[in-house]
């Protein structure tokens, strides 16, 4: 059976029918399926053909396929069946949840509030036990795996598990079993293992959503295993002070290096997670309250929440997640009475303007000696507080006017920095996700999505939202900047991808863009070019979302390099995008 992802689509595979793709990994995709038996939706998880070979592997993957669907728990994601169709290909096939998983959770809310995070990790840690009483071992606890339908988790991803008497690590084909961000060191150093190697891979998790950050990260992946062996993470409390510091303890020992210092099951770290925090103001009768919900957002939170901004040290695209700072970081609140230009000093009586000296009745000292004719001024003054010298007339006048020039100059100076940051351009710097560089217009942010693709745009949240969502996204937010400022809408995504050809036609790259991209694609016939120094295929086209009728037009560029061919894509809220931008981006590129 080949297994080029979309290819699938409307097929047949071991009796189901496939409809669309859900998710997809190095190691497996994920496709939403019919079972035409049960007449029920499924999800289908079809292992990458490599895996097949090693023989070893194979039985013993259906073998602990079953054992874990033979295990009835309420935070298990069940399995119906596990097997290998004719061609020898391995897939397993599982309850459809139609949620969230963790990992998009924590990127659209950032660091979860305590409560919410108490009741993921307490399900979570109950799975893992279940599985580890019957010998089995997960692996690969991640986010992305831990998936959200309503208050209820499910872990899924079982199939991939391994016997407890097993050896961790490599499969005969030499084919890593795990997630490098997530990899407990027994794991990196292919030593035994048992179920504290999984409770190893949750206190990274833990650690990420509370901070909205890895324990660890690193550049690549040789540098990230080398800290998972011999590197200490942050305490949690420096980057989220709002926790106690009891909970640096409990982090660092399920953290721990030797799977011995760890804690004996998943449960009891958790537990012990719950009564570090519960050292503030925690409700011991609800396990699951939320001790800061006024200080923290997200859901479930109270008022009050912040902006978000990146840790101390970093850019705003540093990190794989926004960081959410509150609390202590937020700025204080107007005080009783105070107006929305209120300065500190104001008393409960102050006007919207009022300003430390004021007198009662609220009139300022200073505001009367800038309103006052020269000829009252002594008066006021007199009659405010004791015989002062009469001021000179003129003076005002000519302070008021110094300070007129002064505003005109700061104003021209803004304006003349603001008009040549428009002429200003900046260059991209080479990432994992997108591995070259290229100019960019000053005044457009860039957001690196992880290891995934690489966006540059004065609306770059937005379109990296739209981007990260592939198919099936919402193009709402997208739609109103389009209608709202057609003329000002463009930008750069880049992506490399071992599906692209630059050789191929209109007609096969079609499908192979719209299983990358949020949106239905057209295409004009590929033309010959080149991006900076590199040979490239050019497709003029659209982006175009058909519930929204949102449309983006663009010129792309696919390069062929190995490992993996590169797309660099220019698009813009134009009709067309063959514009002075699109040509200066394009003459700018350089691979790394």
């Amino acid at each position: 059976m080949p297994l080029n992802e979309r290819s699938l689509i409307g097929q047949e595979v071991a009796g189901y029918y496939i409809e669309d793709i859900v998710g997809k990994g190095g190691m497996a995709v994920v496709y939403l399926a019919l079972d035409p038996r049960l007449s029920r939706r499924v999800a289908l998880k079809i292992l990458n053909p490599v895996l097949s070979v090693d023989d070893r592997f194979r039985q013993r993957f259906i073998l602990e396929s079953r054992t874990v669907a033979s295990i009835e728990h309420p935070n298990i994601i069940p399995i119906y069946e596990a097997n290998a169709d004719v061609d020898g290909v391995l897939y397993i096939a599982m309850r459809y949840v139609d949620g969230l998983d963790l990992r998009r959770l924590i990127y659209d809310r950032g660091p979860l509030p305590i409560g919410q995070a108490n009741q993921i990790f307490a399900q979570v840690a109950a799975a893992l036990d279940a599985a580890h009483a019957h010998d089995l071992i997960h692996r690969d606890v991640k986010p992305a795996n831990i998936l959200l339908a309503g208050d209820h988790v499910y872990l899924t991803d079982f199939g991939i598990t391994k016997h407890r008497s097993s050896i961790s690590g490599l499969t005969q084909t030499d084919q890593f079993i795990g997630t490098p961000r997530y990899m407990s060191p027994e794991q990196i150093n292919k030593e035994h293992i048992d179920g504290r190697c999984d409770q190893y891979a949750l206190a990274c998790v833990v650690y990420e959503a509370l901070s909205g950050r890895l324990p660890f990260q690193r550049e690549n992946d040789i540098a990230l295993l080398w800290a998972h062996l011999a590197e200490q993470p942050a305490p949690l409390s420096q980057l989220r002070p709002e926790l106690p510091a009891q909970v640096d303890g409990v982090i660092m020992r399920a953290l721990a290096k030797s799977p011995e210092q760890r804690y004996a099951t998943c449960t009891e770290f958790v537990t012990a997670l719950r009564d570090a925090i519960s050292g503030r103001q925690y409700n011991q009768h609800d396990p699951f309250a939320d001790p800061f919900a006024d200080r923290f957002g997200g859901l479930g939170s109270g008022p009050g929440t912040g902006p978000l901004v990146p840790p101390p040290g970093q850019s705003p695209h540093s990190g794989p997640y926004p960081v959410q700072r509150r609390g202590a970081h937020a700025a204080p609140g107007p005080g009783p009475g105070s107006g929305p230009h209120s300065l500190p000093g104001a008393g409960s009586g102050s006007g919207p303007r009022s300003v430390p000296g004021a007198v009662p009745g609220g009139a300022p000292q200073l505001a009367a000696s800038f309103t006052q004719a020269p000829g009252v001024a002594g008066q006021a003054t007199r009659e405010s507080g004791g015989a002062a010298k009469t001021r000179r007339p003129g003076r005002i006048p000519i302070v008021a006017a110094t300070l007129v020039a002064a505003v005109a100059a700061l104003a021209l100076v803004a304006f003349v920095v603001l008009g040549n940051r428009a002429d200003t351009w900046a260059t991209y710097k080479t990432s994992t996700a997108a591995p070259l560089t290229f100019d960019y217009p000053g005044d457009w942010t860039v957001r690196t999505h992880q290891d995934l693709f690489a966006v540059a745009s004065s609306y770059a949240p937005e379109f990296e939202d739209l981007f990260v969502s592939g198919p099936g996204a919402d193009w709402s937010k997208v739609k109103e900047i389009v209608n709202s400022d057609p003329e000002g809408v463009a930008g750069v995504y880049v992506q490399v991808s071992d599906t692209l050809d630059a050789g191929g036609t209109a007609e096969m790259m079609k499908p192979k863009m719209e299983a990358l991209l949020p949106g239905q694609v057209d295409l004009d016939k590929p033309v010959q070019d080149q991006a900076g120094s590199s040979p490239a295929t050019r497709f003029d086209g659209s982006l175009h979302d058909p519930a929204s009728g949102a449309r983006l037009a663009f010129v792309s560029y696919v390069i062929d390099r190995k490992p993996k061919s590169m797309l660099i894509m220019y698009f813009c809220g134009k009709t067309t995008c063959d514009d002075a931008t699109q040509t200066r981006i394009r003459q700018s590129v350089r691979l790394s």
